[in-house]
């Protein structure tokens, strides 16, 4: 039916692409990074704090004042202006008198608001440095840190990333099939559908508020499948034009065919993104939502805008021929059945040398730390990146590197035993006494009595594995030791205790991701392929390939080889939700080919019964076009390394390595070895199964 209506399915597109950008546009999507963790210890001790002395717990950030020569003092005028002027913004409740360094050069003022800060938009930069202007005018240099980096941080513009993996996809493309024709609609296809599928992102974001990275998230995915769908649909109506079939009957034969693979592997993809909302994080839920969304549209328009565009071109997608068009194989004797060949001669050195290579890339892995990447990693020269260094390399107190990221110590005396004043005074000694502690506030009383409060400074930073332990000795020790014996109770909180009570939570739960991804890919491949053995294998080695993966992420970014190329200027500890998202994305991703490549060896097992064969056809015949795939999805992927975002940086290049060695170790090595050496037990299914599994063909 497309073949034979192009005309009315595309037009149904491009209604469908205008209709999405208007109703995003008139819902006015909303995008936030805040995170809530009900029952975590931070949380509730921000709940104290707000019943009981709200001041301490107000949304808040820092402007911070530095001079190259002399010192801030000699500017007290312009300062105390500038404080004057930044108490009168909106939603501005007070602005601390300064606080100075040791030697002078360095100052701060804490602002606090009514509101949480990320909600003021980037738009009031402006009215901070409008207020800022007296100082900046004196001559001093002038910064925000803090919860203000939630304002001032540019949000991150990623066209320049989708114009290069576009460009480097059409470039690869162009090499696949030897027509111009041929490459610019796989590409144009996905570009359209890719627009959709943010389209109905943007809409859902009216009602659903969604990260900010959310939209850069879901154009990676949807980028990377919606080309690599339409480029394995392309591939089959070419050769069927090859065989001498006319347009639209080739066009559904390859539905028929290839439509059921993309069809399954979607499904997969999508099952495998919406599996983390059982990480009960709604941050995480959403985005896996996003990304689901983008691949679900991308899906569809390969079912149907592909075929139409491919009816609608005809045998004119050669047209425009840079070289001798080729499709799906070139023969018996082509160098992937030659390949095939040279694995099944030697099966258990292929699989050995595979599993080995994989197993070294995972190895840092078992030494990923997780956390929260700082200021101290923004590029430098940005003012969120000067802020963090000029508070954390000043001496004095409020300043040093624990200074970005303190610790506001609760402790709920409203039934306690003892007098709060002899409570305080065991807090305040326990805590001075903890190795890792720089300082400490005196210990105050909330203005009902309910809580006693104090602001704790690490000596190191909030990235830092020094903090993390400290926040652990504290929580689990420190407070509990020190107030448990007068029947108080004792939290920490602000955004770094929050941002560590997250990394734990994602910690705990990514057990539950795992295990709901990986029986859902069970499920699906155990009906698809009428086998067991066949499942348990592209799981085991999809595993490999996550461990694999994760382990080049931490050698980049945690231990920093080669973090300078991607624009860090220090090794930085793993985003806490990036291995879970990784996990997801990667072995949905990875099914893609699996699928591809097992449905092609299906085929040619259950028309021959020879499983040697069955493996060397499926291997050859789709060799050329899964290898173009998984390089226009690499090169999609790396283009987004090159974002500002820290996190998106990190989910591009594990994306890239994933794909990497998933279409080269995986289907070049272990697949085809392992599926000879296990033979007819491939396709090994137990009657009872057979009878209760629904039937599904890919």
């Amino acid at each position: 039916m497309c073949a034979r209506h192009p005309v009315w399915v595309i037009a149904a597109w491009l209604v469908l692409l205008a209709a999405t950008f208007a109703g995003r546009q008139a819902v006015g999507s909303t995008y936030s990074d805040e995170v809530s963790l009900p029952g975590s210890r931070s949380h509730a001790g921000a709940e104290l704090l707000t019943a009981s002395a709200p001041g301490f717990g107000a949304p808040g950030g820092r402007v911070v004042f530095h001079v190259g020569s002399g010192t801030v003092a000699a500017h007290t005028g312009a300062v105390d202006r500038t404080i004057s002027d930044l108490k009168a913004l909106p939603h501005v409740t007070a602005a601390s008198p300064p606080v100075t360094s040791a030697d002078g050069r360095t100052a701060y003022t804490t602002v606090s608001f009514d509101r949480q800060v990320k909600t003021l938009g980037h738009a009031y930069t402006e009215r901070l440095d409008e207020a800022a202007a007296p100082a900046r005018a004196a001559g001093l240099q002038v910064a925000y840190g803090g919860d203000l980096n939630q304002v001032v941080r540019e949000p991150a513009d990623d066209r320049t990333a989708e114009l290069i993996g576009i460009a480097a996809a059409l470039l690869v493309l162009l090499l696949a099939f030897g027509s111009i024709a041929a490459a610019l609609l796989p590409l144009a296809t996905a570009l359209l559908g890719v627009g959709v599928g943010l389209g109905a992102v943007g809409i859902t974001a009216g009602v659903v508020t969604f990260a900010t990275s959310a939209p850069t998230l879901a154009t990676m995915i949807g980028l990377g499948v919606g080309i690599d769908y339409a480029l394995f649909l392309t591939t089959r109506f070419r050769q069927d034009l090859l065989d001498g079939h006319d347009p639209v009957a080739a066009a559904s034969r390859t539905l028929a065919v290839s439509g059921r693979s993309v069809l399954v592997a979607a499904v997969t993809v999508a099952v495998a993104m919406l599996s983390l909302y059982a990480c009960g994080l709604g941050l995480i839920g959403k985005l896996g939502l996003a990304a689901a969304i983008a691949v679900v549209v991308t899906a569809a328009a390969s079912l149907t805008l592909v075929p139409a565009a491919l009816g609608l071109v005809g045998r004119q997608i050669d047209r425009f021929a840079v070289r001798r068009p080729v499709a799906e194989t070139g023969g018996e004797r082509d160098g992937w059945h030659r390949y095939a060949a040279l694995v099944a001669r030697r099966p258990r050195t292929f699989l050995t040398a595979g599993t080995l290579l994989l197993a070294l890339c995972a190895v840092p892995m078992f030494s990923m730390r997780l956390g929260h990447v700082d200021d101290g990693a923004d590029a430098p020269g940005t003012v969120t990146r000067n802020a963090y260094e000029w508070t954390a390399a000043a001496d004095g107190p409020g300043f040093g590197p624990g200074a970005t990221g303190p610790f506001v110590v609760v402790a709920d005396v409203s039934h306690a035993t003892a007098p709060a004043d002899r409570i305080g005074a065991e807090l305040a000694d326990a805590l001075r006494s903890t190795e890792g502690v720089a300082r400490i506030t005196p210990v105050t009383a909330s203005p009902d009595g309910k809580l006693l409060i104090t602001t704790l400074t690490p000596a190191s930073g909030p990235q830092s594995a020094a903090t993390g332990e400290l926040y652990t000795e504290l929580t689990d020790s420190t407070l509990p030791d020190a107030l448990a014996p007068f029947g108080a109770r004792g939290y920490l909180t602000g955004s770094t205790a929050g941002q560590l009570d997250f990394r734990d939570t994602v910690t705990a739960r990514l057990p539950y991701i795992i295990a709901i991804v990986l029986t859902a890919a069970l499920l699906l491949l155990t009906a698809v392929f009428r086998s067991v053995v066949i499942p348990v294998k592209a799981v085991l080695m999809n595993l490999l390939t996550t461990a694999a993966s994760y382990g080049i992420l931490v050698a980049v970014f945690q231990w920093g080889w080669g973090s300078s190329l991607l624009g860090l200027s220090e090794p930085v500890p793993i985003e806490s939700y990036v291995p879970m998202m990784m996990f997801a994305i990667v072995f949905g991703l990875s099914m893609d080919y699996e699928i591809f490549l097992l449905s092609s060896v299906a085929e040619t097992y259950r028309r021959t019964g020879d499983n040697t064969l069955a493996v060397g056809t499926g291997l050859s015949v789709t060799g050329r076009v899964i290898s173009s795939a998984a390089l226009i999805m690499t090169a999609v992927f790396l283009a987004f390394a090159a974002s500002p975002t820290v996190v998106v940086k990190m989910l591009a290049v594990g994306l890239a390595v994933s794909v990497v060695l998933d279409a080269t170790v995986v289907r070049l090595m272990l697949v085809p070895s392992a599926m000879f050496l296990m033979g007819g037990a491939n396709w090994w299914l137990p009657r009872r199964l057979e009878r209760i599994l629904p039937r599904i063909r890919a």
